[in-house]
């Protein structure tokens, strides 16, 4: 059976660099938890769980067989339908539950955005980095003897740096006539 180090191993080290680069960021990003947030993530985890749906399930079943038969058996009912105390208790539940889920999400929802910014950031990399290839491809071609020149378009395009700027400008000016055709307006 492979061990975790045989396993990396068999990965290059430059991948495992990158690995660790990603594993530092999230430990840096858990760093910046305050002890509050810190509960609310193993709340949340907890109360995300099918033990805890379960668990309520039970409870809940339990409640109301028992507030049915507690004055047939003798015993005193804490609840009488249509279970007022039960729903009270619903009800808070489902506040906790949606407070720390939504206190949850917002920090995932920042890190997310580190994530996107950090994707574009290194495909703007390697975009600019295999344009500088195409281009160094090109100068062999034209600067060896033995090797046919001849004009390639797409070489020659894809050898040209992508303007970011007009790219964006593409997608805000799409995004924006999508919206527009949402919302059935007039957008000129």
């Amino acid at each position: 059976m492979d061990t975790p180090d045989d396993r990396r191993d068999a990965v290059p080290s430059a991948f495992q660099e990158h690995l660790g680069t990603v594993a530092d960021f999230y430990a840096r990003h858990n760093e910046d938890l305050t002890p509050a947030q810190r509960l609310i993530e193993k709340l949340s985890l907890f109360l995300g769980s099918p033990a805890y749906v379960v668990g309520n399930l039970v409870f809940v079943v339990l409640w109301i067989i028992w507030n049915l038969a507690a004055p047939e058996l003798g015993f005193d009912q804490w609840d009488e339908p249509p279970f007022f105390w039960l729903q009270g208790m619903i009800s808070l539940n489902a506040f906790v539950i949606s407070t720390t889920v939504l206190i949850r999400q917002n920090r995932m929802s920042t890190l997310a955005s580190q994530h996107s910014h950090l994707d574009l950031q290194v495909n703007l990399l390697a975009e600019e980095k295999n344009s500088k290839i195409i281009r160094m491809l090109e100068e062999l071609r034209r600067d060896l003897p033995n090797v046919r020149d001849k004009v390639d378009p797409e070489a020659e395009e894809l050898s040209t740096p992508t303007d970011t700027e007009a790219v964006l400008s593409i997608i805000e000016a799409s995004a924006e006539q999508l919206n527009c055709e949402r919302k059935s307006l007039d957008c000129a």
